[in-house]
C-alpha cells in the first residue's frame, strides 16, 4: 500500500475537517486554506462562485479563483481579498465574451489594488497573484497573473493549465535551465508579474484546448502547495479518492514537508448529472450588480 493510502486510512485528527463540500447538479467543489506551519496570518484566498440567476449561470458558468497576497503589515491579505471580491463581482456583471469579462475583471481588480496601495502608506507595495478558471458546461477558460497554478486531472494525467510568471520560468522558456532544475532553483518564487504592483499588468487569458468531462478534476492552488507536491505526487493523489479527503491530504502533506507558506486548494470534480439534489445542497451567490467596492 502506498503512503497516500496509508494516510487516508489513518485520517489524523489534525487534518482540516470544517470546509463544506459544495454539490451542484453535476459538480462537486471544496475550498481549503491553511496558515501552514510558519505564517501567523493567511494572505491566501480561495473561491468557488455560482450565481443564483440561471441566465447568468448559463452565460458565465462557474468561477474558481485562488489569490496569494504579498506585502507587509497584513497588506497581502488585503490585496488577495480585494482581488477575490472585485473579480467575482465584475466578471459576472460585465458584458461580452467570457475572455473579455475575465480580462475586464482582472484589470479592474489590479486598478483597485494599485490605487489602494498608493492611497495608504501601510499598503505600499502590496500585491497578489490571481488564477481564475471558468467552467461553462464542458468548456474551460482561464485568466492568470503570477505563480498560483491551475491543473486539469484528465485520463489519469495532470495537465498544467497556467505558466508561472516567475524569473525561473523565463529561464526555462529561454532554454537556460530545465523544468526539473526550476523546481529546486533558489529564485523559483521570484515573481515577474503580480496584480496591484503597477498600473498595467500582463494577463494570460484563453480557452483551454481540453474539455471538462465526467470524472475530470480541476485543481487551483497557491505555491504553498506545489512547492512541496510535484506533478507526479498530484497525479497519484488525484486518482480515485473522494474530494474532501484529497483536499485535506494535500494541505496536510504540504505541512508535513515544511509548510513554510499559506496553503490554499480549490478542487472541483465533474460527475454524472443528477436532477434530484435538494436545494440545500447547493451554495448560490447573488452578486449585486450596482454595488461599488470600497477600498480598505
Amino acid at each position: 500500500m502506498n503512503f497516500w493510502k496509508k494516510w487516508f486510512r489513518k485520517k489524523p485528527a489534525h487534518a482540516e475537517k470544517n470546509n463544506e463540500l459544495i454539490e451542484l447538479d453535476n459538480i462537486k467543489a471544496i475550498v481549503i486554506t491553511d496558515l501552514g506551519n510558519v505564517r501567523t496570518n493567511n494572505e491566501d484566498m480561495g473561491l468557488f462562485v455560482r450565481i443564483a440567476d440561471e441566465n447568468v449561470q448559463k452565460a458565465r458558468g462557474h468561477l474558481l479563483l485562488v489569490a496569494d497576497g504579498m506585502g507587509g503589515h497584513n497588506a497581502g491579505e488585503v490585496a488577495s481579498r480585494m482581488a477575490a471580491e472585485v473579480i467575482s463581482r465584475e466578471y459576472f456583471r460585465h458584458k461580452g465574451s467570457i475572455e473579455t469579462c475575465l480580462i475586464f475583471a482582472l484589470k479592474t481588480a489590479n486598478q483597485k489594488i494599485y490605487e489602494a496601495s498608493q492611497a495608504k502608506p501601510q499598503y505600499r507595495g502590496m500585491g497578489t497573484t490571481c488564477t481564475a478558471i471558468v467552467i461553462q458546461e464542458q468548456q474551460l477558460y482561464f485568466a492568470h497573473v503570477g505563480d498560483s497554478r491551475a491543473y486539469l486531472f484528465k485520463n489519469q494525467e495532470v495537465i498544467r493549465l497556467t505558466d508561472d510568471h516567475t524569473y525561473v520560468q523565463e529561464l526555462v522558456k529561454n532554454g537556460e535551465i530545465t523544468a526539473e532544475e526550476a523546481e529546486t532553483h533558489p529564485k523559483r518564487n521570484l515573481l515577474t508579474n503580480a496584480m496591484g504592483t503597477k498600473p498595467n499588468i500582463r494577463i494570460d487569458v484563453g480557452k483551454c484546448s481540453e474539455t471538462f468531462d465526467e470524472k475530470d478534476r480541476i485543481l487551483l492552488c497557491s505555491d504553498g502547495l506545489y512547492d512541496y507536491l510535484t506533478d507526479s505526487d498530484l497525479t497519484e493523489i488525484l486518482q480515485d479518492i473522494n474530494l474532501r479527503d484529497i483536499a485535506n491530504f494535500m494541505v496536510q502533506e504540504a505541512k508535513n514537508r515544511g509548510g513554510h507558506d499559506n496553503i490554499t486548494v480549490v478542487l472541483v470534480e465533474k460527475n454524472e448529472a443528477k436532477n434530484d439534489l435538494e436545494a440545500r445542497e447547493t451554495r448560490d451567490f447573488d452578486i449585486p450588480l450596482t454595488q461599488e467596492f470600497e477600498t480598505p
